[in-house]
C-alpha cells in the first residue's frame, strides 16, 4: 500500500526537482537581486552589494529605453502571434488534405526551420536582406524598383526581423496542428459530406471547432515566445537601428550583460515575468469561460 502511494511521487519527483532548480529558483534569485544594486564588482565581493528596495523599478518607469522596448515587444506580439497561428493552421490544413510522397516531403521541409540553429538562419536571411548583394533587392531591381534598406530603416527593420521569426516559428506549430487533425474522427467528416457540406463548410464548422484546444495551446505558447522575443533581433540587428528592434529581452540582455547592471536588469526581468504570467492567466481564464459555455 505504501509503495503504491509513493510511486506517483517518485515518478514525478525528478521533474519537480528540475522545475524548482531551473524554473522557480532563478525567479526567486532575480526577485532578490532586483532589490539591490548588484553589478560585476558585487559578484566578486558581496559586501559591495547594497539593498536599494524599489529604486530599480522606479528607474525603469523613468527609462525611455525601457518603454520603447515594451512598445517594440507589443508590436512584435501583435504582428507575429496572429501571423504564426494563422499561417501554421493554413499550411497544416493543406498538408493534411494532401497525400503521397510529396506531402510527406513537404511536412519535413516545413519542420526544418524549427530544428535549424538561429545563427545559421540569421546568416542566410542576412544575405537575403543585404542592401547591395541580397536576393530580395536583386529581385526588385529586375522589375525596376529601387533598393530597400531592409535592416537599416527603423520602421522596415521591425517587419524584416518579424518575418524571419514568423517563418521560423511555423515549423513546430504545423506539426502540432497536423497531429490534432489526425485525431479528428473520420465519422464526423463523412457525416457532413453525406449532408452535402462542402470542404469550406466542413473546415469552418467542424474541423476548426474540434481544433479548439490545439489552437489555444499554440496561441499561448506562441504568445509567450514572442513576449520573450530575443534571437532574431539580437543576431540580425542587435536591437538596431536606433533601438527600433530592441525587444524586452534584448533590452534586459544589454543592461545586464553589457552594462553589468544586474539589479536593474533583474527588475526588468521580474516585470517581464509578471506580464507573461498575467497574459497567460488571462488566456486560461478566457479558455475556461468559453468551455463553461
Amino acid at each position: 500500500m505504501r509503495r503504491s502511494l509513493l510511486t506517483p511521487y517518485l515518478m514525478a519527483g525528478p521533474a519537480v526537482v528540475l522545475l524548482v532548480a531551473f524554473g522557480v529558483f532563478p525567479v526567486l534569485v532575480a526577485a532578490v537581486v532586483s532589490l539591490t544594486d548588484m553589478n560585476i564588482s558585487g559578484l566578486a565581493d558581496f559586501s559591495r552589494v547594497n539593498f536599494v528596495g524599489g529604486a530599480n523599478y522606479a528607474a525603469l518607469v523613468e527609462d525611455p529605453d525601457f518603454w520603447k522596448a515594451i512598445a517594440n515587444t507589443g508590436l512584435f506580439v501583435v504582428v507575429g502571434v496572429p501571423a504564426v497561428v494563422v499561417l501554421s493552421l493554413s499550411v497544416a490544413l493543406l498538408l493534411h488534405r494532401s497525400d503521397g510522397r510529396l506531402a510527406r516531403g513537404l511536412r519535413s521541409f516545413y519542420f526544418v526551420p524549427a530544428v535549424t540553429g538561429i545563427v545559421a538562419i540569421s546568416l542566410v536571411w542576412g544575405y537575403l536582406y543585404n542592401t547591395q548583394f541580397g536576393l530580395f533587392n536583386y529581385l526588385l531591381s529586375l522589375v525596376g524598383l529601387e533598393q530597400v534598406q531592409w535592416l537599416s530603416d527603423p520602421t522596415l527593420a521591425k517587419f524584416s526581423v518579424a518575418l524571419v521569426a514568423i517563418w521560423r516559428g511555423t515549423g513546430l506549430n504545423i506539426i502540432i496542428f497536423l497531429a490534432a487533425l489526425q485525431g479528428i474522427p473520420d465519422e464526423y467528416l463523412e457525416a457532413a459530406q453525406l449532408d452535402g457540406a462542402g470542404e469550406w463548410r466542413i473546415t469552418r464548422s467542424i474541423v476548426i471547432p474540434l481544433l479548439g484546444f490545439a489552437i489555444f495551446f499554440v496561441t499561448v505558447t506562441t504568445l509567450i515566445g514572442w513576449l520573450q522575443f530575443f534571437d532574431e533581433p539580437f543576431v540580425l540587428t542587435d536591437g538596431g537601428p536606433l533601438g527600433a528592434t530592441t525587444s524586452m529581452s534584448v533590452f534586459l540582455y544589454k543592461e545586464g550583460f553589457r552594462l553589468n547592471q544586474f539589479g536593474y536588469s533583474s527588475a526588468g526581468s521580474i516585470v517581464l515575468f509578471a506580464v507573461i504570467a498575467l497574459v497567460t492567466l488571462a488566456q486560461l481564464k478566457l479558455r475556461g469561460t468559453d468551455a463553461d459555455r
